[in-house]
């Protein structure tokens, strides 16, 4: 299925994987649309896209606006969300009944919010792709990134059976060096890369081009649907 001409919306999609996936598709000839809840965040992507690409300011906990914008872009081919804040590490006995919410906000309702808007809006042969990630199998990350990564990888499948024929999949990066780690200490940001990068049989971290690529494919295929594709260099495997 060719991307040619596409209208591909990312949430998320002003940095780190998001900014990724809209680069990769311009390349392939679509219209990548990016969306974040910050102007400046939008502006800065589209200075590094091709002519072409739109950008819009969207809060996905504001359904009302989500509303708004659905009828503005009209009718898409694709949507892939990868919105979501910092990793927040840790037990769950230190964290904050705020935090805890809001990390939730952002990366699952927001998700579903998103999802639930613009669904009925993809043209036929389109698809929904989310984020996921190889925290759902490694409790060691702590109970918000394993709980999260669960709830997306649930979603996916009972969000499959839902809105068939179009398509809902999802990528589960592994280590990924993007900005969602920069709420931890650069020495420990990097001592975490190192340490995983010795670890894997690939012998690397990921970077954002890998995961885009996943992405792309659960547009870019047909038949494939429910399926969580997990792009971790082997991280699941050692």
């Amino acid at each position: 299925m060719t991307l040619k001409n596409a209208r591909i919306l990312v949430i998320g999609g002003t940095s780190g994987i998001g900014l990724g996936i809209a680069t990769a598709v311009a390349e392939r000839g679509a219209i990548p649309i990016v969306a974040s809840r910050r102007q400046s965040s939008v502006d800065q992507a589209l200075s590094q896209l091709p002519d072409g690409a739109r950008g819009v300011v969207i809060d996905v906990g504001d359904a009302q606006a989500l509303d708004r914008l659905a009828d503005d872009i009209g009718p898409i081919e694709h949507l892939a969300y990868t919105a979501g804040e910092p990793l927040v590490l840790g037990k769950l006995a230190d964290l904050d009944p705020a935090v805890i919410t809001e990390f939730f906000a952002t990366r699952f309702v927001g998700a579903l919010n998103a999802v639930r808007v613009f669904a009925p809006r993809i043209t036929e042969g389109g698809s929904v792709t989310l984020t996921t990630g190889t925290a759902a199998h490694q409790p060691a990350f702590g109970v918000l990134p394993v709980s999260i990564c669960g709830a997306m990888n649930a979603a996916t499948t009972a969000l499959a059976v839902e809105l068939a024929p179009i398509r809902v999949n999802a990528v589960a990066p592994g280590v990924v060096r993007t900005p969602l780690w920069d709420s931890l200490d650069e020495r420990i940001r990097q001592s975490m890369f190192d340490d995983a990068a010795q670890r894997l049989p690939l012998g690397r971290i990921g970077e954002v081009e890998d995961a885009a690529l996943a992405y792309v494919y659960c547009m870019e295929q047909s038949f494939g649907t429910g399926v969580v594709v997990t792009v971790d260099g082997g991280t699941l495997l050692v």
